[in-house]
């Protein structure tokens, strides 16, 4: 039997960006949104019909754009659909997303690593460990960012979260837990057990991977 292939209709008369000012993103097609993203055709083939070539492509090919054999979809081009998709991967993909363990949180927040300031996160997650978003808590100097509970649970709240997980990078890229890290770790795990949303984990990430301060076992209350 032969394989039946998608076809993606173009319509001439069609105004991607129009129709989008109008009524919204989410009233256009993957098509008409593809079609906004690369912005122009080129000589003898419209936008429309490059969006649609692309598509096609991208049906067949679920490596997704790594090289374009496409007329008219160039390096340039090509860049900005491999740009939009990781904007959208940093920004909107990781609600959902599993975790089972530090590795999987540290994926999402490697790009954060050669960051020049230190920036806090709170993941908040729901009762399955599911990621209902990542939040930046606040940003410090080079070597130091201050945090403190009021505004690491209030985002936890906002989002109705079962429990949280805390990140912040080294730019130093020492992956050690300084003792200021472990004195903000105890605090933050003892206001999450009054506010009955645990603290599961405190990550500490730079340009050399990740260390879990679960897994070095300081995630245990210590005394004053």
């Amino acid at each position: 039997m032969e394989e039946k292939q998608t076809v993606y209709a173009v319509e001439p008369t069609d105004l991607p960006r129009e129709k989008l000012a109008r009524g919204g993103a989410e009233t256009l097609s993957d098509l008409e949104l593809l079609a906004v993203m690369l912005g122009s055709g080129c000589a003898g083939k419209p936008v429309q019909e490059l969006a649609r070539d692309a598509l096609l492509y991208l049906d067949t090919d679920r490596r997704g754009l790594t090289a374009s054999p496409i007329k008219g979809l160039g390096k340039a081009k090509l860049s900005l659909l491999q740009a939009s998709r990781e904007f959208y991967r940093r920004r909107y993909a990781p609600r959902n997303f599993k975790i089972s363990g530090p590795e999987q949180v540290y994926q999402l927040l490697r790009y954060h690593a050669a960051r020049e300031q230190e920036h806090f996160f709170v993941l908040t997650l729901n009762g399955a460990n599911e990621t209902i978003n990542i939040h930046t808590v606040s940003v410090g100097l080079v070597n130091r960012t201050v945090v403190h509970p009021r505004e690491v649970f209030r985002r936890a709240v906002a989002d109705n979260a079962c429990s949280v997980i805390l990140a912040h990078n080294h730019p130093s890229g020492n992956l050690q837990p300084s003792s200021e890290d472990l004195e903000v770790t105890r605090r933050l795990t003892e206001a999450g057990a009054i506010l009955g949303i645990p603290v599961l984990d405190h990550l500490i990430v730079s340009v050399r991977g990740y260390l879990s301060l679960q897994q070095e076992g300081e995630m245990v209350s210590r005394p004053r």
